[in-house]
């Protein structure tokens, strides 16, 4: 006979007691803690390279950009991830009590990996959408030239583009 453990659900705060010691990042889900995998070379070159142009293209406005390494708490789905690439206009607002975790981008790009690139382009994208200011998402493949763009164009409407050209040049 086999017996299952029954999965332990954690509250917010105990999320962010164990992310504070926790050698690598977790998300949070609704009460579960799943451990971020790491990265490939081509997924942090495409990350760097993005971030790069976007600092460039931001000098000057009244915005702020981020890594992987920043948190986003999502209060509407109570979720706490790390994307790979935001960006939040000025003045950050700050999850409750916290100075590390921000809830408002407006911009947020993810580099799809083989194991993420379902719940990215789904339950994740779902979960984006419930941030009021959220305008973009940028989704790009790591494994060949393709890229997904989605801009908010009103209320519960998405605009859905590709591209597969790597000479295309997408206005964000």
């Amino acid at each position: 006979m086999v017996t299952q453990l029954a999965k332990k659900t954690y509250t917010v705060d105990e999320y962010l007691e164990l992310e504070v010691v926790s050698d690598i990042r977790n998300e949070y889900r609704n009460g579960e803690i799943i451990p971020m995998t790491g990265g490939t070379p081509n997924h942090t070159e495409i990350a760097v390279n993005l971030l790069s142009i976007l600092k460039i293209t931001l000098r000057g406005k009244p915005f702020r950009l981020f890594s992987a390494d920043q948190r986003l708490w999502i209060p509407a789905v109570k979720i706490h991830t790390y994307p790979d690439v935001m960006v939040a206009p000025k003045p950050l607002e700050m999850q409750d009590r916290l100075t590390d975790t921000i809830t408002n981008p407006c911009f947020i790009a993810e580099v799809l990996s083989k194991c993420t690139q379902n719940y990215d382009r789904s339950e994740k994208f779902a979960a984006y959408r419930s941030i009021p200011i959220f305008q973009e998402y940028l989704l790009i493949d790591q494994y060949r030239i393709h890229v997904e763009h989605h801009v908010k164009t009103d209320v519960n409407q998405w605009l859905f583009s590709e591209y597969d050209d790597p000479t295309v040049t997408i206005s964000l």
